[in-house]
């Protein structure tokens, strides 16, 4: 009598992001591909799987699972544990079941695939024109998110009950909405509608692309948030957006239908368009090309312009209809976070508008649009947030409690860490406005919810004024059993570029240079442009740049003449002097008395000294916008560079704005003068950093802060200390602005924990 086959059965479990990308029908399908019986399921934790058949089949599924998942889906673990058979021979897609222990992770938003957007353009299709079309591939995730397991229940899409042809696809395991959460159609889905301008409503987009090009100014509900768009070459409709926003200079961003239209505005190489294209659909920053057909106003001053391509099918219908490129820019007034409420949209844009695209799918989490600048054929993160968020960063160790980062004051984000995954929160804005201040409680309770952690540790900034840091003192003052820790700023700035770059606490320290506008100091002083001899536990002070006094505090961030006067009190034939008149003396007397002016050390200070000696502005409307418009102005042909003497780890930044006023009072023109200025500071950093390293026998530098946003001053230090022989780490995956404090401050209240290095 022949032998019954051999079977194996095995229980896998598979952690990561692998809900909401499609990983119970890839199961299902590859378990129907060898023959193998069983279930699949989500729970709190992840997937879970039981599989029975030949031991040849169950092997063959295993390694697929950890070689070559689905393409959304980001594997951590998959683990195994054998089970007896019990002759199950079909194969089935289970209920969800909560187990209590929550350790699943919530993919982002992703773009429309090739298939749905073909779906979208097929007038014999029935999701022709449909604007809310997914499927198990692209569509919302994390914005519509309300707890795990990721089922339709758990998200905004719980009001939508399937149609019979969306359940059919949905059950169908050769369907490419086999169990996909949000799918829907026409007949069962949200809807769309245009409000405010009159006329016929039965096609919403068709009417706003025809409002657009007549010169409106619409609201537009979009994934994350309400957007503002116009249409970018009309420069009344720009100016008046502008305007209602209360938003002078900060450039808008603009989208395009795709990567053609893209490169009629910005120049788009191969590694743009890979980015811009990209499932994540980032607001990308390039080169603006001569004569590029949009509006003065869109990005005044600026070279670059910030061009994204469409996210939704919604952005998608909209530009194919329009034919041009249109502003999409944050619903919001200046400094105040994106509109998720409808209702309470109606109240803040319903001013500023001439009429609403609307639906009524609720977003439950708000998510700005990301923002990246290439650097080297990658991205560098200026904004995390649509596209990125939740998705966890991978720390080189474990941390033994959970911790949660309350991040900085501006460019708010907080994190989660337990374990080895660090969740960062997308951009929130500056914790000062209310309503940001309301979306950071909101997120920092909805990150421990929606992944089952109380955080046994508050790590934030050093300073005491920080709306973060009166919340961490508060919540330990509650009696909320949990334990601070304050990490310096600029620390912190370093830490996080660790952190993204696997660095553990064992490894050997790196000489952090982290330049940024404020930061509070161990000395109390302001500091901003730092040496630090750095690992994730502590660091040491090497040099930075000499102190200047800081008159008025608050107020030279926001006049930048200030600094000037502070750098060059008494130089005589300034046109920036000249145009303060009795201000000047005044501040120059506060600054020498010390009073309200606390010593700087920042880089983003002597950008603003510069700038307002070479007339680019006395006064900014956001931050970091005189060093921001400093680098648009720099001349390309430009090899000079100013000397800056370097004294014991000491920068002399008066002789850089010295030496520029020197240059402008010989007429030298001002892209020549912003040129030298950066090439200057940039070598004289060269020269203390590599001689801090060599002296510290370090092999490693990291750049971090929001001033290596600035492309010209990142490269020519990173590469100078190249040349030096250092290996030198950069921001990747998280911003270097304060968006990326909170990964930091995780990071080393972790380290701290565990001991060692310079804690």
């Amino acid at each position: 009598m022949t032998a019954a086959p051999a079977r194996t059965r095995v229980r896998v479990r598979v952690s990561g992001i692998v809900q909401g990308v499609g990983f119970r029908p890839f199961v299902h399908a590859l378990a129907a591909a060898h023959d193998l019986g069983g279930f699949v399921g989500n729970d709190d934790a992840g997937v879970v799987a039981e599989v029975e058949g030949s031991p040849e089949g169950v092997d063959a599924f295993v390694a697929t699972l950890r070689q070559r998942p689905p393409a959304l889906a980001v594997v951590d673990t998959v683990s195994v544990a054998a089970l007896p058979p019990c002759g199950e021979s079909t194969f089935v897609i289970g209920p969800s079941r909560v187990t209590g222990h929550r350790d699943a992770l919530v993919s982002a938003d992703t773009a429309p695939c090739a298939d749905c957007l073909a779906e979208v353009s097929d007038p014999a299709d029935r999701r022709h024109r449909y604007a809310f079309t997914n499927c198990t591939h692209c569509g919302p995730r994390f914005t519509i998110v309300r707890d795990v397991p990721y089922d339709r229940v758990t998200t905004t899409m719980a009001g939508f009950a399937m149609c019979a042809a969306c359940a059919a696809e949905y059950h169908d395991p050769a369907d490419r909405r086999f169990h996909a959460q949000p799918t829907c159609c026409p007949a069962c889905g949200p809807t769309l509608r245009l409000t405010g301008l009159g006329g016929p409503d039965d096609d919403p987009v068709r009417a706003a692309a025809a409002a657009l090009a007549d010169g409106a100014v619409l609201a537009v509900k979009g994934l994350g948030g309400y957007h503002l768009a116009a249409r970018a070459d009309d420069a009344a409709a720009v100016s008046r957006l502008r305007a209602a926003k209360r938003r002078d200079q900060k450039p808008f961003a603009v989208m395009v239908a795709d990567l053609a239209a893209a490169g009629g505005l910005v120049v788009v190489d191969e590694a743009a368009a890979a980015v811009l294209s990209s499932r994540r659909r980032p607001i990308t920053l390039l080169r603006r090309r001569p004569g590029a057909p949009v509006a003065d106003a869109v990005a005044p001053g600026n070279r670059d312009l910030g061009v994204m391509l469409p996210y939704t099918p919604l952005h998608h219908l909209l530009a194919t209809e329009l034919g041009a490129a249109f502003v999409l820019t944050s619903g919001n007034l200046s400094d105040e976070p994106i509109a998720v409420a409808d209702d309470d949209a109606r109240d803040r844009l319903g001013p500023l508008v001439d009429g609403f695209l609307v639906h009524d799918r609720p977003i439950h989490v708000r998510a700005e649009d990301s923002v990246v600048r290439m650097h080297r054929g990658a991205e560098l993160p200026v904004r995390r947030a649509r596209g990125y968020a939740p998705e966890p960063i991978a720390l080189g160790f474990g941390a033994p409690r959970p911790v949660l980062g309350l991040g900085a004051e501006v460019k708010s984000t907080v994190c989660l860490l337990r374990g080895r995954r660090a969740v960062l929160s997308p951009h929130l804005g500056d914790l000062t406005n209310p309503e940001a201040w309301r979306a950071f409680r909101h997120m920092t309770g909805h990150l421990a919810r929606l992944f089952g952690v109380e955080p046994a540790v508050l790590a934030h900034d050093l300073h005491p004024d920080y709306l973060s840091t009166k919340e961490a003192v508060e919540r330990e003052e509650a009696g909320d059993g949990v334990e601070l820790v304050g990490v310096q700023h600029h620390h912190a700035h370093v830490a996080a570029c660790l952190a993204e770059h696997g660095r553990t606490p064992e490894d050997p320290p790196v000489l952090g240079v982290a330049f940024d506008g404020t930061g509070l100091g161990l000395d109390g002083a302001v500091w901003g442009g730092e040496l630090l001899l750095a690992d994730l536990a502590g660091c040491e002070r090497l040099g930075h740049l000499a102190y200047v006094p800081l008159p008025g505090g608050a107020a030279a961030v926001r006049e930048p003449w200030r600094m000037a006067a502070a750098y060059l009190p008494d130089e005589p034939g300034l046109a920036v002097r000249d145009r303060h008149g009795d201000a000047w003396d005044a501040v120059t007397a506060m600054a020498r008395s010390g009073v309200a002016s606390p010593p700087t050390s920042s880089a983003g200070r002597v950008f603003d000294a510069v700038a307002a000696l070479v007339g680019v502005r006395d006064t900014v409307t956001y931050e970091g916008q005189a060093a921001v418009e400093l680098e648009q102005l720099v001349d390309p042909g430009e090899r000079g560079a100013y000397p800056a003497a370097v004294d014991g780890g000491l920068i002399a930044g008066i002789d850089l704005v010295r030496a520029a006023a020197d240059d402008l009072r010989r007429g030298v023109a001002p892209g020549r003068i912003a040129a030298r200025f950066h090439h200057g500071l940039a070598d004289a950093t060269v020269r203390a950093a590599g001689a801090a390293a060599a002296e510290r026998g370090v092999r490693t530098a990291v750049l971090s802060g929001g001033v290596f946003v600035n492309e010209v001053l990142l490269e020519r230090v990173r590469s100078g200390l190249e040349a030096l022989g250092l290996a030198v780490l950069v921001p990747t995956r998280v911003p270097c602005t304060d968006g990326g404090i909170s990964l930091g401050q995780v990071a080393v209240a972790a380290a701290r924990e565990i001991g060692g290095g310079h804690g």
